[in-house]
């Protein structure tokens, strides 16, 4: 298979930066994902020792990939403890 995608992308250049840009596009993606897998508070992997990571963020963590008019450092806690 990988021998015939060579052989069409050899007689046909015009498709390379096609199959470039959904590369690139694919792998952003699955390392987005991974991001939201691993850092979301959302997202709980170990339900034993921290069944609840959500309450463990304090008011001035930034968890979110890009934040657009938030200074997380002046934040103070509005909410009780659990």
């Amino acid at each position: 298979m990988l021998k015939t995608v060579l052989k069409q992308l050899k007689s046909h250049p015009a498709l390379i930066p096609l199959f470039i840009f959904i590369g690139g596009g694919a792998t952003m993606s699955m390392l987005y994902l991974g991001r939201l897998a691993l850092k979301n508070p959302d997202c709980s992997w170990d339900r034993k020792n921290n069944p609840e990571p959500w309450n463990k963020i304090g008011p001035n963590d930034q968890y979110k990939l890009f934040a657009v008019n938030m200074d997380y450092s002046k934040l103070k806690k509005d909410r009780p403890d659990f």
